[in-house]
């Protein structure tokens, strides 16, 4: 064994004994782990335990009543102070208003399903975000006899019936009972219209039953996120977990594999989140030792994502303190979201509003400024969304009508001196690129014309074709919308359908044909074509691949958009058409052997023509790679 092959297997050494001490779990991940395992381990206990006690009845009174009082001294062992809510009745309290229907259980004092009461499923179904068997929500709690319980495991009893103030508020409080006299309170708080719904936790002498130090409950939050929507690929693709740091920006987990994040400061809150519905939790403190996890469901499984967080919130045990907690059941639409930060400032903003995917930098400020208020504007007092996104294209169209006019120029330029440059291709042959390339960029400088001046507007106007592209798939208004064929313009408007399953066709199209993408596709090949005819293209620019390329791109987005929203398609479909009636009109107005003459005009002038920025920038790469050259020969 030589010295090379001793060094590399110390290395080797080395990087596996660091990589095992990197991922070994801390004391606090390992403790908190042991504690969760504890309280799952001591649930099946007492189940075993009250299975064992049906079956003790069954014997003599005396043998019973010894049962029972081993039973006691178990349940006294395994639960601390909290063996009098080990045992209960399961039962359902509706807490509603206008908006949502919340169903409180007894078994744990949680939120077990939750019903948007305005919206419907796909398939006119009532909207539930989650059931019992769905969801899970609980606290680790400790006990004074060093024992570890868990709030999902046991009864609540409702102190009393739902009270409701002058303004329509409700309360529901769900007490947890100790044998010590002491007890914990969920108590709910359901405003008259609102799908925010209030979560305080309230301690009376839980000193007394809880180890001293305590500060601090675990926290175990898990639901799966149904799918409300008929395209699963479209509606998962938008289904993620975000998650706001206190006084800091929000982040989002995968929204299309597996992932786990933990979150090393402070978290504000934590939103699960479908297409166009969302939970979101939020802390009036904050969420410490936080960790979360996202996994994908199957398609067809009626699911579209599982979620699973744990993490830490502040308690008082002895009660001088609450643990408020807020919880929101609802749609994601911006002007609702926004709306829980109107008494806002600065850091202390929830910023609810940013799981709407709008767009990253510049596409989603164009959403929120300009796309978004216009849209509200228009449906204040029109209430067909086609007719709206159609008055929302016309608007868009006019305001960058003047960047298409200068793009069309530019190109109206390049096509009356295009017979100049096929004269100079034909004088200097392909072999002399470099010579090629400056008579042509000479020409461009006498008659004062930048080849990139048609790209800047073409540029300028990305941001909002963008911003529409992110809009629409996330405007909750457009649900269940219809527009002449289309039945749901959030969702796709198939006019064909088939359930065979065909390869790389139903993966990439889906198994269904949408009549908006079609019409979008043909006006955007019938626009190239005009675009092309239009453009002057030559050989030494690549034209033929160009030209492939352009007529290449409305077949690709067919399969893109396929299975998009079809207000999308829609968009798309009635702004090309828009662009191609500007381009004839400019065409019938705009005078190409006017336009010869005004150049020739300026190439004949004693009065230098001022050159872009752009022009004067290749004019200097052309010198320094003519001297190059010259000094390679």
């Amino acid at each position: 064994m030589d010295k090379n092959t001793i060094i590399g297997f110390i290395m080797i050494a080395l990087i596996l004994v660091g990589f095992s001490v990197m991922n070994t779990p801390s004391e606090e991940e390992l403790a908190r782990q042991q504690r969760y395992n504890d309280s799952i381990a001591l649930v099946e206990k007492t189940k075993q335990q009250q299975i064992q006690q049906l079956e003790q009845q069954k014997s003599s009174i005396q043998t019973d009543s010894l049962s029972n009082t081993t039973d006691s001294l178990s349940l006294k062992d395994a639960f601390g102070a909290f063996d009098v809510a080990v045992k209960g009745e399961n039962k359902t309290i509706v807490l509603e208003n206008e908006l949502v229907k919340l169903y409180i259980s007894t078994l744990g004092g949680r939120i077990v399903s939750a019903e948007l009461k305005n919206y419907k499923t796909h398939d006119a179904k009532p909207l539930i975000l989650f059931n019992e068997k769905e969801s899970q929500l609980g606290f680790t709690i400790s006990t004074n006899n060093n024992r570890v319980v868990n709030t999902s495991a046991l009864y609540f009893s409702p102190v009393s019936a739902i009270s409701k103030d002058k303004n329509g508020n409700q309360t529901l409080t769900m007490r947890l009972n100790t044998s010590a006299g002491a007890y914990l309170d969920f108590v709910y708080t359901l405003p008259a219209n609102d799908y925010m719904v209030g979560l305080s936790l309230k301690a009376n002498a839980m000193n007394s039953v809880v180890p001293a130090g305590v500060r601090a409950l675990d926290m175990q939050w898990a639901s799966k996120i149904r799918q409300q929507e008929k395209g699963y690929t479209f509606e998962a693709r938008y289904s993620q977990i975000h998650y706001k740091f206190v006084g800091d920006d929000v982040e989002k987990m995968s929204e299309s594999s597996e992932d786990t994040q933990e979150p090393k400061t402070k978290v504000k809150w934590i939103s699960y989140s479908g297409q166009f519905f969302s939970t979101i939790f939020i802390a009036d403190d904050a969420f410490t030792s936080t960790k979360l996890k996202s996994v994908p469901e199957a398609e067809g499984s009626g699911y579209l994502k599982s979620y699973e967080g744990e993490m830490a919130v502040s308690f008082d045990p002895s009660g001088k303190t609450p643990t408020n907690l807020h919880m929101f059941f609802g749609p994601n639409q911006y002007k609702v979201l926004s709306a829980y930060d109107d008494e806002l400032e600065g850091d202390n903003e929830l910023s609810l509003n940013r799981i709407i995917p709008l767009g990253w930098g510049i596409f989603g400020w164009v959403n929120r400024f300009a796309i978004i208020p216009m849209f509200n504007f228009f449906s204040t007092f029109i209430s067909n969304f086609g007719i709206i996104i159609l008055l929302m294209t016309l608007v868009i169209k006019l305001v960058l009508f003047p960047l298409t006019f200068k793009s069309y120029m530019s190109s109206a330029k390049m096509r009356v001196l295009k017979p100049e440059i096929d004269e100079i291709n034909a004088r200097i042959p392909a072999e002399k690129m470099a010579e090629r390339q400056k008579a042509t960029m000479e020409l461009y400088g006498k008659v004062g014309v930048s080849p990139m001046s048609g790209c800047l507007p073409t540029l300028l106007q990305m941001p909002i074709l963008f911003a529409m592209f992110s809009f629409f798939p996330a405007a909750i208004e457009l649900r269940q919308e219809s527009f002449l064929w289309a039945d749901d313009l959030s969702s796709y408007d198939a006019i064909v359908s088939w359930s065979t399953n065909i390869p790389l066709i139903s993966t990439y199209f889906g198994n269904h044909i949408s009549l908006f993408t079609l019409l979008m596709t043909a006006v955007s090949i019938l626009y190239t074509k005009l675009n092309m005819a239009n453009t002057p293209t030559t050989d030494q620019m690549g034209g033929a691949m160009m030209k492939w390329m352009m007529y290449l791109m409305p077949v690709v987005f067919m399969f893109m958009f396929n299975s998009y929203a079809s207000g999308l398609s829609y968009y798309y479909f009635i702004a090309t058409l828009i662009s191609i009636s500007q381009t004839y009109l400019m065409r019938a107005f705009v005078d190409d052997k006017k336009i010869h003459a005004e150049l020739n005009a300026k190439r004949n002038s004693k009065k230098p023509v001022k050159k872009s920025g752009f022009m004067e920038r290749l004019e200097k790469m052309q010198r320094e790679q003519e001297k190059r050259l010259k000094e390679r020969k």
